[in-house]
């Protein structure tokens, strides 16, 4: 099942970061394939980071199969952070579609979406989600309504 509005905030991953000199193109704006590595950056945290520093196992083994990203406005130089808001809107047995949200308090830069896969790196093929990690992609999976 496929979630597309924004859930509470119980539900949503957050990564605030401040854009660097070279995400700037010669434009005067951040460049369009620098919103990737946000969306990664951010994705690192949910499911690397966040999990280590609180005493937890992080989830491994996961590819990206698919990428859309809709730019909504231009990110342009700024000393104020920006934020990646992360949250799934559909979870399978092997596989799960993660939502972002590029911002700031007032706008919103780009929205995005990524399908991710289980897979076995040491097998070199997918699998499924171990039930420890479907609990972990749960945290971020609104009820329905």
């Amino acid at each position: 099942m496929q979630r597309t509005e924004i859930p509470p905030a119980e539900f949503r991953h957050v990564y605030e970061f401040h854009l660097r000199f070279g995400d700037i193109d010669s434009q005067g704006h951040v460049n369009n394939v620098k919103f990737l590595g946000y969306l990664e950056d951010a994705r690192l945290e949910m499911f690397h980071g966040d999990p280590v520093r609180k005493g937890e196992q992080p989830v491994r083994g996961m590819v990206i199969s698919r990428h859309e990203i809709d730019y909504k406005a231009p990110l342009l130089p700024t000393v104020y952070p920006v934020r990646v808001e992360t949250w799934v809107t559909e979870a399978r047995a092997a596989s799960f579609r993660l939502a972002y949200q590029v911002c700031d308090d007032d706008t919103v830069y780009a929205t995005a979406s990524s399908v991710l896969v289980a897979f076995d790196v040491e097998a070199g093929r997918l699998r499924r989600f171990t039930p420890e990690e479907r609990e972990f992609i749960g945290r971020y999976l609104a009820p329905k309504e």
